[in-house]
């Protein structure tokens, strides 16, 4: 009984920690900001309306732009077990939002695990240890990863493209980006643009056959949510692609706000990282392997800079490879230190 104890805590003891952590945040703070209020609403009309789309919020609130309805499907799907129980047992609606929320999280974590997980293989336990170390005493990732905003079901499928990346599946991890840019978050593309830029500077992959997985991709994201969209909306409709229009041909976001062009590296990044932002520096310089990692990310950070309207989820997506190098860095000082 003790080895299964241990064992399960040797596979499933990091996910605990990080899923406690985050679990914590969503109990203290269940409620939700405007910018996630589409999400959540699209999760309730799923959820309690069903296949009544006339009934649905949105189509009387349609917001200033459109969002996709496929992140809150799959949420809904998932939770719906549940919240069905819940629905049975006259559970007041407010605990669905529990629900909905933790599923995300588990969603979220799920695919930072996988990441973990190549990181380890990689780079070995001690290094996926200090991750874990450093996620945990952040704030803002674990408290960001059950928010349901159209950045964190982004997030989700970056960190699956971080882990492909890792473990050398390449075109997969083109794909996943290609997805997640456009169906969650078009400014994806700041990110899949520098990494397919090196790849190929590198000749890691192929140009022919990334443009063909590519290609792909992108006709199967298009399709899937233009597809489901435009039958919720009730209009012909891709929803990424208004909010493209939107927020960098007209530039319309600034309207809520601007940020000097070094807020990102001077005031999010800081709050962020904590320990890691000077540890992650150190870490490129430690192990050479990790500018190749490090460099797509930081240049994502860079052009998004150039964005007038700035906030801190728009490049949470960078977190886990800040952390990663960090990572290394705090590990070469432990082993130093020890010597």
């Amino acid at each position: 009984m003790a080895r299964k104890y241990d064992k399960f805590l040797e596979l499933y003891g990091y996910d605990l920690l990080l899923g406690s952590i985050a679990a914590f945040y969503v109990l203290m703070v269940p409620y939700t900001k405007v910018e996630e209020s589409f999400n959540v609403q699209a999760m309730h009309d799923i959820l309690y309306h069903r296949h009544q789309i006339e009934k649905y919020d949105h189509l009387e609130f349609p917001g200033v732009v459109p969002r996709t309805f496929i992140g809150a499907l799959l949420v809904s799907i998932l939770a719906s077990p549940v919240v069905l129980l819940m629905n049975l047992l006259h559970v007041p609606k407010l605990y669905s939002l529990y629900a909905v929320r933790l599923v995300l999280g588990g969603i979220m974590l799920s695919t930072l695990r996988f990441f973990r997980i190549q990181i380890k293989k990689k780079f070995g336990s001690q290094v996926e240890a200090f991750f874990v170390i450093l996620t945990a005493s952040q704030f803002h990732l674990l408290f960001y990863c059950t928010r349901p905003l159209p950045n964190i079901l982004a997030f989700a499928l970056v960190n699956l493209a971080y882990g492909f990346w890792f473990k050398g599946s390449l075109y997969a991890a083109l794909n996943c980006m290609v997805f997640a840019t456009l169906v969650f978050r078009c400014d994806i593309l700041l990110l899949i643009a520098p990494l397919g830029l090196e790849l190929l500077l590198t000749k890691s992959v192929s140009f022919w056959n990334a443009l063909t997985f590519c290609l792909a991709a992108a006709f199967l994201s298009v399709g899937l949510t233009v597809l489901v969209d435009s039958v919720i909306w009730k209009r012909l409709l891709w929803p990424e692609l208004e909010v493209f229009w939107f927020n960098s041909v007209l530039n319309r976001s600034s309207e809520w706000g601007t940020h000097p062009f070094h807020w990102y590296f001077t005031s999010a990044l800081p709050r962020s990282l904590l320990a890691a932002y000077p540890l992650f520096l150190l870490g490129v310089l430690l192990d050479r392997r990790v500018f190749f990692y490090i460099l797509p990310v930081l240049s994502f950070v860079l052009l998004y800079s150039k964005l007038p309207h700035k906030e801190l989820r728009f490049i949470i997506s960078s977190i886990p490879v800040f952390n990663f190098a960090a990572a290394i860095a705090a590990s070469r000082l432990y082993v130093a230190s020890y010597a």
